[in-house]
């Protein structure tokens, strides 16, 4: 199966990679991602809720973190991961 591609401005063949996945363990909630994505791929939520060992956290920890909401939205430009001083998002390439 062939690889979505597309061409920049200049006419080079551009391979996009799609957000997949985004580590809530790694984020630290700056929003960086949030801010730079043109295409509400994003949202905030509370880390007990997206962290598998929630058990570890203690009840006072409110600290909010980055998910991928509408991963179907992302149009492959990786702002989101030039952005990030964690590197917490994982990005591929899709099959057209």
């Amino acid at each position: 199966m062939a690889m979505i591609t597309g061409r920049t401005r200049g006419g080079a063949e551009w391979t996009p990679e799609f957000v997949t996945a985004l580590d809530a363990q790694r984020c630290i909630g700056c929003g960086r991602c949030y801010k730079v994505c043109p295409r509400d791929v994003f949202t905030l939520v509370e880390r007990v809720e997206m962290v598998e060992d929630a058990d570890d956290f203690d009840e006072d920890d409110e600290m909010m973190v980055m998910t991928v909401q509408n991963a179907l939205d992302c149009i492959g430009c990786k702002a989101c991961a030039a952005v990030c001083p964690k590197q917490c998002h994982t990005h591929e390439a899709a099959a057209a």
